[in-house]
């Protein structure tokens, strides 16, 4: 079991519990986390980028690289307050790179340089890349509960292309939406399932 400090709040004790859940592999324990956090997290980012369709990507991003770094988590302080630290810190670089590079989201996300990569170099239309054959392996009841979440318009996103195998083309019909826009989209989607399921234990997978 792992020690809680006695300066934390009843809340954030609860939290630190439930981070010591995922690390272990628990998957309703990321879910949780992210169902505690999710709004609050999103209204602030809102509130820094005045844009819902900006402020749904990051929030998304700032779980992604939460759980993905969750082992290097603390207890010295909150585990709110770190993650409101990811999340403002991926937002202040957001907002950096938009206003140098004026990059549109059509243009898809961007690699780990920070440099704009066009949705169709980042995710090829028919050859599957490790991440999504890492969410397809999956069995898929153990990604539900992270599934159910997320924002209903990536929430259909994934239930499209993981659940049904919709292609990009297919999902961009159903959903009437820019095919640039539906690879963006995904990129961001599949980037947090990835992260959380590359962390479970080997007998999780």
């Amino acid at each position: 079991m792992v020690m809680i400090p006695e300066n934390l709040s009843e809340k954030a004790k609860y939290d630190l519990v439930l981070v010591d859940k995922a690390i272990k592999g628990d998957q309703k324990a990321y879910a949780e986390l992210m169902d505690r956090y999710r709004d609050a997290i999103y209204y602030m980012l809102l509130k820094m980028v005045n844009n819902k369709s900006d402020a749904e990507d990051l929030t998304l991003e700032a779980f992604g690289k939460a759980f993905k770094n969750i082992h290097q988590y603390t207890p010295n302080f909150a585990f709110s307050t770190w993650l409101f630290k990811i999340a403002s810190n991926n937002c202040i670089d957001f907002i950096r790179k938009r206003k140098a590079n004026l990059i549109s989201i059509d243009q898809g996300p961007e690699d780990a340089e920070g440099n704009s990569m066009s949705p169709s170099s980042v995710i090829p239309a028919s050859t599957p890349d490790p991440e999504e054959n890492l969410i397809k392996e999956q069995n898929i009841r153990l990604i539900q509960e992270v599934v159910s979440k997320l924002k209903p318009r990536y929430r259909k996103l994934i239930e499209l292309r993981y659940f049904k195998e919709y292609s990009y083309e297919e999902i961009a019909e159903e959903l009437d939406l820019p095919l640039g826009t539906v690879k963006a989209q995904l990129f961001r989607a599949r980037e947090l399932l990835s992260n959380i399921l590359s962390n479970l234990p080997p007998h999780h997978k």
